[in-house]
């Protein structure tokens, strides 16, 4: 039996347990009251991120991405270089002559034929000058015609008085045989020989009329040639003064004015025919082995990769340049449609070879380690519900040359799969995916 002493201390130390207990389960009931608090105001946060009821924290949540789908394209094994597009016929017109110019007949952009009239300068001889030699001119065809006349009557007045000499002469011989039987007087035989004296002067005298009709036949055909090379004169400085159009093309920008004065080296205007262009490239001495006559080359603007205008190799150089080792080759251009103009910067592309295979989008392809990969879209079933679902798998591919803004696939992937092509980013193998469109792949 225990003593009163030790009652009274096992009393007193129970009495001083009592309110420990007590004070420990109040912090804890505490604690537990700050987690449940903190609880409920992460899942409301939650709630309000995500716009809609609480989320089941045993859902795993799908990455919304893009797709396309894989197609066989040609692929064109190709290089690029930079020219200039330059017009096979193209002019510069500059006066023949000094002069104001007086008259402009088109306009800056017009299209012209050949011979059509451009601009038209002050002439150093008038209008009325050529009309007066033209009048000159009619003046000495008239004298000319006249003496060309006066010729042929002389000519037969000159025929004529020679068959008259012949005539006497044989009048004379029958007299004198007549005479020298006595059956002609010799009275009668020296009237005839008086005849053929006056026969004999008019032919003299129709002769002196030839030679003086061809003597102003060939003043009139020497006045008559004066008279066209004066008017010829005149009309080519005329034609001097007016400019015409050499070709067929584009009138460009007409820098002068009317009344501004000229000279021979000033530049007019131009006419470009920008039907046919063609484009010198430099090909480095590497890829001539390739190079040949109709290889097409195909030309894009700065920045883009779509071609506007496709030609052909027409020329290649059998000489390399010493010091640049480039290889001068020349491709044409048809112009149709107008696109290209003379003097245009543009981007070439020779196309070597056409081959099927695969282009992917450069956004499409992450690297990891110096390997490059992709996500296609491969299609899973649940295990617990049996629902399918669409998953990203990454894959190991290989690349060719880049063309434009996508890659040709070497390895790794085939025509037909879907290929992640936005939101790689959020993507780890076997996540699932949901998508936000579908498309097919083309040639770039």
């Amino acid at each position: 039996m225990e003593s009163p002493e030790s009652q009274a201390t096992v009393l007193n130390h129970s009495s001083n347990s009592l309110p420990q207990t007590s004070a420990q389960r109040s912090w804890i009931w505490t604690l537990s009251a700050l987690i449940i608090l903190a609880g409920g105001g992460f899942l409301i946060w939650r709630q309000f991120v995500s716009g809609g009821a609480p989320q089941d924290f045993g859902q795993i949540q799908s990455v919304p991405v893009k797709l396309q789908r894989i197609e066989a394209v040609d692929i064109k094994d190709s290089s690029e270089y930079v020219g200039v597009l330059e017009a096979q016929e193209r002019v510069s017109l500059r006066p023949e002559a000094n002069g104001r110019v007086t008259q402009i007949f088109v306009s800056s952009g017009e299209t012209v034929k050949p011979g059509d009239q451009i601009l038209q300068l002050s002439a150093e001889r008038s209008q009325a000058e050529l009309s007066g030699a033209l009048a000159n001119i009619n003046a000495a065809r008239a004298a000319r015609d006249n003496a060309q006349a006066e010729l042929r009557t002389a000519e037969a007045e000159r025929i004529r008085a020679v068959a008259e000499v012949n005539l006497q002469n044989e009048e004379i011989e029958r007299a004198e045989y007549l005479v020298g039987r006595g059956a002609q007087s010799q009275q009668e035989l020296d009237i005839i020989i008086r005849d053929r004296s006056i026969a004999i002067a008019s032919l003299n005298a129709d002769q002196e009329r030839i030679q003086a009709a061809r003597a102003s036949l060939a003043q009139a055909n020497a006045a008559l040639a004066q008279a066209e090379a004066d008017s010829a004169a005149i009309r080519e400085d005329l034609l001097d003064k007016t400019v015409v159009a050499p070709i067929a093309g584009v009138v460009g920008d007409i820098p002068v004015k009317l009344g501004d004065y000229v000279t021979e080296a000033d530049v007019l205007t131009t006419i470009t025919q920008n039907q046919t262009l063609e484009l010198e490239l430099s090909v480095p001495i590497g890829e001539v082995d390739q190079l040949q006559i109709g290889l097409p080359v195909e030309l894009t603007q700065f920045g883009e990769d779509e071609p506007i205008a496709t030609g052909s190799i027409n020329f290649v150089s059998p000489q390399t340049n010493a010091n640049s080792q480039l290889t001068l080759a020349k491709a044409q251009f048809s112009n149709p449609a107008g696109r290209l103009q003379d003097a245009q910067k543009v981007e070439a592309r020779i196309i070597w070879d056409q081959h099927p295979g695969v282009l992917i989008p450069t956004e499409a392809v992450s690297r990891l380690a110096g390997q490059t990969f992709v996500f296609v879209v491969e299609t899973e079933e649940q295990a617990e519900s049996g629902e399918t679902q669409q998953v990203a798998r990454q894959k190991l591919v290989r690349l060719g040359d880049i063309q434009g803004n996508s890659y040709q696939v070497l390895e790794g992937l085939d025509p037909g799969e879907m290929l992640v092509v936005a939101g790689i980013l959020n993507l780890t193998d076997g996540a699932l995916i949901t998508t936000e469109t579908e498309s097919s792949l083309v040639t770039p």
